[in-house]
């Protein structure tokens, strides 16, 4: 790995918050009976009045949340994010997005992160789903920094906002200094040969297949992409004209950034493509170490996808 500390993003995200509500007391918390697994423990004891608990009825937690929101209130939805997006999609489509509230829904330990509790805990078709409702920012950090930034940045942005919480330990990747910005990706390695694009828990993972990968000879571009939605069109697609392809991934249904990824360069800068992230079918049981590694989702999966996409375009070139 990158770094051999690894960190759980919730941590950040708690922290942030209070300091957030500590000056602005429109700042609320709704969770659906998550304050334990949201870490808003903390939140709870100094800021009692302002932590709204629903139970486990999260359509109503996303109303609910819209309607503080209307009240002028800044609301930050706790969930699960198995839970928060699967069952509110209603709600987060027409109480959040169509009514522009500004609601920031955090989909808590995203992914594989529940892994031994199997498929019904898994949440990796959200960034698929999201993605696809009109005005909602789809956020995704990829380490405890960028996730305190992306915290502040939705409590003042006038709109609807989904913020995917790493629950797996994840190394800081972002360079000293970094300044979060919606739409931006960020060039963590500079590269000519092949560009990787990843998002969230596994821009690390990402980062050590560019390393494995330049003990092959090749040269490859890594850019972290903290947001879905809006995506840095100017960024991919600079990728796909300077090098010989793009390989994304994800620890979702490579349908979310790969597919956000694939649509904008089919209709501007068609290039080849790999994705690395959970195929068409459910992830098994297992723990999200191994459920990463048995996806591909790793240093030598990532760093096979992008030989395999240079030995494609080689041969086309021959």
């Amino acid at each position: 790995m990158t770094t051999s500390i690894l960190h759980d993003c919730r941590d950040a995200f708690v922290a942030t918050l209070l300091e957030l509500a500590e000056v602005d007391p429109r700042i609320v918390a709704v969770v659906n009976d998550s304050v334990g697994s949201s870490k808003l423990g903390p939140f709870g004891k100094q800021f009692g009045d302002r932590l709204v608990n629903v139970g486990i009825a999260e359509q109503d937690m996303v109303g609910v949340a819209a309607g503080l929101a209307n009240g002028g209130k800044i609301p930050f939805v706790s969930a699960a994010a198995c839970f928060l997006t699967a069952r509110a999609m209603e709600q987060i489509k027409v109480d959040a997005a169509y009514s522009n509230a500004h609601v920031v829904l955090c989909g808590m330990s995203p992914g594989m992160a529940y892994g031994e509790l199997g498929p019904t805990h898994h949440s990796i078709e959200d960034l698929a789903w999201l993605r696809t409702i009109p005005g909602l920012t789809v956020i995704v950090p990829s380490d405890p920094a960028e996730t305190a930034q992306a915290v502040r940045w939705a409590a003042q942005h006038d709109g609807p906002v989904f913020l995917r919480i790493s629950r797996m330990g994840v190394p800081d990747v972002n360079p000293d200094g970094y300044r979060f910005v919606p739409g931006k990706a960020v060039t963590l390695r500079e590269g000519r040969d092949v560009t990787l694009i990843a998002t969230g828990t596994v821009v690390g993972r990402t980062l050590d297949a560019a390393g494995l990968l330049a003990t092959r000879g090749i040269d490859a571009r890594v850019l972290s992409m903290p947001t879905i939605k809006p995506l840095d069109d100017t960024a991919v697609l600079a990728a796909a004209r300077e090098t010989a392809g793009i390989v994304t991934v994800e620890e979702a249904l490579t349908s979310g950034l790969g597919g956000a990824v694939a649509e904008l360069v089919v209709r501007n800068e068609p290039t080849r493509m790999r994705f690395v992230g959970v195929p068409d079918e459910f992830a098994p049981t297992g723990s999200v170490t191994w459920l990463l590694d048995h996806f591909g989702i790793s240093a030598q999966g990532v760093a096979t996808a992008a030989e395999d996409l240079l030995a494609s375009a080689a041969r086309r070139s021959a």
